[in-house]
């Protein structure tokens, strides 16, 4: 790679960085993106794909209109990126159940079918007994209530990173993929380059950091803490049973997730113990005993494979994103936790936004780097 000059680098090609590189070459902005290793690389391969935001619809209000904004034009921003990059994401309208345990989770659930409700989404309803029955045949015959949810889906996340990825040299970005940055140049309060361990250094106008779990990693370059740490996810996938799952089922403190490919994604354990990766005999037991509860027929499921995840998680596991404070031209995305491909398009569109009219966009701004200060 040669010297040259963009107006915007993103630091990492994961769905964040990948989207925002759409979204900007859309708007006409000249984008280049480094990625050390490959697209979708890390947390971007490793997730079950969920497009079906659940408890933390229940949390703060600002979270709650974010991740709702994000999925009201996901299935849009999924067709455009299809239709340019020629890549199928194997989006699937799944619906989704949530499973009630006890009062206090109905109570939650009620508030989350009230949010559901009040934003035009009257067909959410509550099925007991037969009816549930009817609907997941699989469910341990001793749950008689859950929430349906007929508008979740989910989708083969590598393809999603990937279909933004080639949407967005289509328009005009340049992504390096084992293109490592190792530092700034800086003038000031400003970047004026990033520099690669291949000696290279690009001049730039703009930085948007988006680098999920090692962000921290690259904020030490500007003297900035940057509140991001990996959080492992250990994840499996069975083979359908002869009666297959038809609905994403949410319950027992996991996520169950039929795929196109006969496979059910089960997951995720969370577990904050830095970079390690590894796969424990603990952690596959924990889901599998989990799952077999919700659904005794798996017990004879076929294990079809079993991986590792590193997930942003931020301090309040919600995003970090605009502006750093103190440096003219810096600009985060970063944090997403488990909500990466559920926010991967409203953080594209909003972070470009910020870039194109130099305004952060009402939505984000209780996303700022400064609620941790």
């Amino acid at each position: 790679m040669s010297r040259k000059s963009v107006d915007v680098v993103i630091i990492g090609a994961g769905v964040s960085g990948c989207s925002i590189a759409y979204h900007l070459s859309k708007a006409g902005v000249q984008v280049c993106v480094l990625e050390r290793a490959e697209i979708a690389a890390e947390a971007s391969s490793a997730a079950a794909g969920l497009l079906a935001p659940g408890s933390v619809l229940t949390g703060p209000r600002a979270g709650a209109e974010l991740f709702f904004a994000s999925w009201s034009i996901t299935a849009e921003t999924l067709a455009e990126i299809e239709a340019l990059s020629g890549l199928q994401v194997e989006y699937q309208r799944t619906g989704a159940l949530h499973l009630i345990a006890d009062e206090n989770e109905r109570l939650q659930l009620r508030e989350y079918a009230q949010y559901w409700q009040s934003h035009g989404q009257e067909d959410v309803q509550w099925l007991v007994h037969e009816e549930l029955r009817q609907h997941e045949p699989l469910l341990n015959a001793r749950i008689t209530e859950a929430l349906y949810v007929p508008h979740a889906a989910s989708i083969r996340p590598r393809l999603v990173t990937e279909a933004y990825a080639q949407a967005a040299r289509k328009l005009g970005a340049q992504i390096y993929e084992h293109t490592e940055v190792t530092g700034f140049q800086r003038q000031a309060n400003k970047v004026i380059g990033v520099q690669t361990a291949q000696g290279e250094s690009i001049t730039c106008s703009r930085v948007v950091i988006a680098a999920g779990a090692w962000s921290e990693q690259v904020g030490k370059w500007l003297d900035l803490s940057i509140p991001v740490a990996p959080a492992r996810g250990q994840i499996l996938s069975l083979k359908q049973p002869a009666t297959p799952l038809k609905h994403t089922v949410f319950g027992n403190d996991l996520y169950l997730v039929p795929k196109q490919d006969a496979t059910i994604y089960i997951g995720a354990t969370v577990e904050h113990v830095g970079f390690d990766k590894s796969n424990t005999a603990g952690g596959i037991a924990w889901l599998l005993s989990k799952a077999i509860q919700l659904m005794p027929e798996l017990e004879h499921a076929v294990l079809a494979n079993i991986w590792t995840g590193l997930r942003p998680w931020s301090r309040d596991a919600y995003p970090i994103l605009g502006n750093v404070p103190g440096w003219e031209n810096v600009i985060l995305a970063t944090g997403h936790g488990a909500g990466g491909f559920e926010l991967s398009a409203i953080t594209g569109r909003t972070i470009t936004e910020l870039l194109v009219s130099g305004q952060t966009p009402a939505l984000i701004q209780p996303f700022s780097i400064e609620r941790f200060v």
